[in-house]
């Protein structure tokens, strides 16, 4: 009877730490047309192959005028990202196409709506330092945070 009740807490145990292994590797954060994000760090365990940010945008404002995406990229290139990305456009989510600083990032969207960005974390070293920041022109200054992978 013990060992049965042993084996069945063990195994909602399992059950349980499965889940909230493979959800860390999911996160959501917000936007406001205040240009500030919900958070300033996401943090995620170098053990997902895999991360998907979804970005809610909590405002009112169009994304012509107040749009936001995710961006991550190294802490040191994220001016040179951000200035480069401003002539892209929106159709190009503000990045110049084909920059290899750039580790992955979101379309742009304005108020009300939602994305979600998946990527592949293999390019990515336990410890490094990287920021996710907004690259609709002038909010990279103030809207970012440090994307930890460790």
């Amino acid at each position: 009877m013990k060992l049965r009740y042993l084996l069945s807490t063990l195994a909602i145990v399992t059950a349980a730490f499965s889940a909230q292994a493979s959800a860390s590797c999911e996160v959501t954060i917000e936007a406001n047309d205040m240009m500030k994000f919900s958070t300033d760090m996401i943090s995620v365990p170098a053990t997902c192959e895999e991360v998907s940010i979804t970005l809610k945008h909590t405002g009112s404002l169009p994304a012509a005028s107040m749009g936001h995406n995710i961006v991550i990229t190294d802490t040191s290139n994220v001016q040179g990202v951000g200035t480069d990305g401003m002539t892209a456009g929106i159709d190009n989510s503000y990045i110049k196409p084909g920059d290899e600083r750039v580790y992955a990032f979101s379309k742009v969207i304005g108020g009300g709506e939602q994305t979600t960005l998946t990527f592949d974390t293999s390019a990515f070293t336990p410890g490094g330092d990287y920021t996710f920041f907004c690259s609709f022109p002038g909010h990279w200054a103030i809207m970012k945070g440090k994307f930890e992978f460790k």
